[in-house]
């Protein structure tokens, strides 16, 4: 067998459109990997959150009326005290869209404030945040000076 002795052209077209093409893509792919672990724990919590609510909803405790005024009294409070806490429970929940609707758009942890990736250990302490915890520092002292 006779060697061929023409020098081989390397096409570069075909491995440079290979390569800028799939970028784009790993870079949304990789950014759902790594955030995998916290959408999953945020989608458990809202399917959570709306399931107990749900069953609010279903069996409500209705107001008795309690012969003794401290009774009354303390079935008021708790039931205040429960209101409370569906409140936060709605604002959790809407923040928890929030956050997966930025996971969605590809922008789930980059600040607000200074456009820089929040570290991952605080995502994963506080995976409704929208600010690195400088920033959120900040903003507290300020709210601190306007008190």
């Amino acid at each position: 067998m006779k060697a061929d002795s023409s020098p081989k052209r390397i096409s570069p077209t075909p491995s440079v459109a290979k390569s800028v093409t799939p970028k784009r893509k790993t870079r949304a792919s990789s950014q759902g990997k790594k955030y995998a672990a916290i959408r999953r724990n945020l989608e458990r919590q809202r399917k959570t959150m709306l399931e107990e609510a749900g069953e609010g909803l279903a069996n409500p405790k209705g107001q008795e009326a309690f012969p003794d005024v401290s009774d009354q009294a303390s079935a008021e409070a708790e039931q205040n005290f429960s209101m409370r806490i569906r409140e936060r429970e709605q604002r959790l929940v809407k923040k928890i869209d929030e956050a997966l609707e930025r996971m969605d758009q590809n922008i789930y942890g980059i600040c607000e404030r200074c456009e820089e990736e929040i570290p991952y250990p605080r995502l994963k302490a506080r995976p409704v945040t929208t600010l690195c915890i400088n920033c959120k520092t900040l903003e507290e002292q300020e709210e601190k000076i306007r008190r």
